[in-house]
């Protein structure tokens, strides 16, 4: 298998790098911005053609929320005119292209869980550019799998968990959202469906090529996934003493792009095709020393 990672650096592909560096069968080139713009159609298709890879997982993304609402031709640039190239240029050499996507290209108001064959609506500039690139990759490559995913943490980058416990060491209290609920995911396994897909891609096996949903359970708050994580830093002593939390509503604490309320994703479409079960959140917390670096 011979695997190009585009956004090596970022949580998913710093892991999808780690994982697949462990194969031995595999040949991966791993590439962030300062060696591939993934939105220069010239560099992408000469990095493609020299590569030949036979999958290419794009894991770069614009993923800055509230700056995409002012940076609204860099975000299309990057989610959508990037992966419509790596989706180009996979299609040219006979390549499948897996995609990572997210929860904001849903308004976020349903009540229960969202499946793939939901309705979109995104109601900001980054959820619009991120649905835009789905539609990009499906039109520009036959083999291809768009993987939605939410509330993305791990040891690498910055994220929600690093935020808690960074401030828990340096404030009493805390206000935390409690009115927006999702699945917390945690990227090495995010980057560990995506490999188990590429080999089954590789393997020739029969694929149902298109969305998926994959995200964390159990579905929380961002109040009760923080009331979590200070639980289990006490508990393994990163932290000495928890902050207090107080439950606010998504009002009293205004962003400039809006949050789903809803974020939700049902996953029972990728444990049924691939076998693969929903990222447990939790368990990743249990070696919660690695987020304090």
């Amino acid at each position: 298998m011979r695997v190009l990672i585009t956004g090596c650096n970022g949580q998913v592909g710093c892991s999808l790098t780690e994982q697949l560096a462990k194969d031995t069968n595999t040949t991966v080139l791993a590439l962030d911005r300062d060696y591939l713009d993934i939105t220069n159609l010239d560099a992408v298709h000469a990095a493609v053609v020299e590569f030949k890879p036979s999958i290419i997982i794009n894991a770069a993304a614009h993923t800055a929320v509230d700056k995409a609402e002012e940076e609204v031709e860099l975000s299309y640039a990057i989610n959508r005119d990037g992966p419509k190239y790596l989706a180009q240029a996979a299609q040219d050499v006979g390549a499948a292209i897996l995609h990572i996507s997210t929860d904001y290209v849903f308004e976020g108001n349903k009540v229960g869980e969202y499946v793939e064959s939901d309705t979109t609506n995104p109601q900001g500039v980054y959820g619009e550019s991120k649905l835009a690139g789905e539609v990009a990759v499906a039109q520009a490559c036959d083999k291809h799998i768009i993987l939605r995913t939410a509330w993305v943490f791990g040891e690498n980058g910055n994220n929600f968990v690093k935020t808690m416990l960074r401030l828990g060491t340096t404030r009493d209290a805390l206000n935390v959202v409690g009115d927006q609920f999702g699945g917390p995911t945690y990227a090495g396994d995010i980057a560990n469906a995506l490999i188990q897909i590429a080999n089954r891609i590789t393997q020739g096996d029969a694929i149902e090529y298109g969305v998926y949903h994959f995200s964390g359970l159990p579905h929380v708050s961002w109040y009760e996934f923080a009331e979590t994580i200070f639980d289990i830093a006490i508990e393994k002593g990163v932290l000495k003493k928890r902050p207090s939390l107080s439950n606010i509503k998504t009002e009293q604490y205004p962003t400039p792009a809006k949050r789903p309320s809803n974020s939700c994703l049902n996953t029972d479409k990728i444990t049924s095709v691939f076998a693969i079960e929903a990222s447990d959140w939790k368990v990743a917390l249990n070696n919660i020393q690695a987020y304090t670096g």
